[in-house]
């Protein structure tokens, strides 16, 4: 039977489909992985070792933000609230809950109570928390309606197309130091919210860096 391909020919096929195959087996993996809600983090929600609503505490309730994350006007990082804050409260109220076994029982052995993190940047990217809440970035910009979650969830995309459309135009996204906290907080009668974002960017000299130092360190 004569051969439609000649030897070199069908290397060369062999090869072809080789990387075909390859490339299409590459391109599967990295959508599934780099394009999930985990990886770009938009929607993800995991299951916490205790079933803390925001919508309950900081909705409901009226808690700040501070309250449980103390240091974000302070430290460049946000903390993860401690088992003390939480028992603050729940050796009055709910004491013997089931719900709350994690964190009594954290109480007891001075273990943290394991939760998953949720709002997180890139390893190569550099955010300061209290650079930006101490010029007026609230809390609701980055993390959306947390009084209204029960289960909270990573709200925004945090990338750096989204960080450079703030601070091209930060005027869109400040409010008065004392409202950072407040989800309900719309600007005063007869001003927009670039009408306070521009008074806060004279009265503080603000000026965000567009260049790539300013972030990847």
């Amino acid at each position: 039977m004569p051969m439609m391909f000649s030897k070199k020919a069908d290397i060369l096929l062999r090869r072809f489909t080789f990387i075909a195959v390859l490339g299409i087996v590459g391109t599967a993996c990295g959508i599934s992985y780099y394009f999930t809600p985990k990886y770009t983090r938009v929607g993800y929600a995991p299951e916490q070792p205790v079933p803390f609503s925001h919508e309950l505490h900081s909705g409901k309730l009226g808690m700040s933000c501070l309250y449980c994350h103390t240091n974000v006007e302070r430290s460049p990082h946000s903390n993860v609230p401690s088992t003390q804050a939480c028992m603050s409260c729940h050796t009055q109220i709910k004491a013997t809950s089931p719900l709350l076994s994690p964190v009594r029982e954290s109480w007891a052995s001075g273990d943290p109570v394991p939760w998953k993190r949720i709002h997180k940047v890139p390893d190569y990217a550099y955010f300061n928390h209290s650079l930006h809440i101490n010029r007026g970035v609230g809390c609701i910009s980055c993390h959306g309606r947390v009084n209204e979650m029960k289960v909270v969830h990573h709200d925004q995309p945090l990338s750096m197309g989204w960080c450079l459309e703030c601070h091209r135009n930060p005027e869109n996204h400040l409010r008065p130091l004392e409202e950072i906290v407040n989800f309900d907080w719309k600007p005063p009668v007869g001003e927009t919210q670039a009408d306070v974002g521009r008074k806060l960017i004279e009265q503080f000299h603000i000026n965000p860096g567009q260049n790539c130092q300013g972030c990847h360190r």
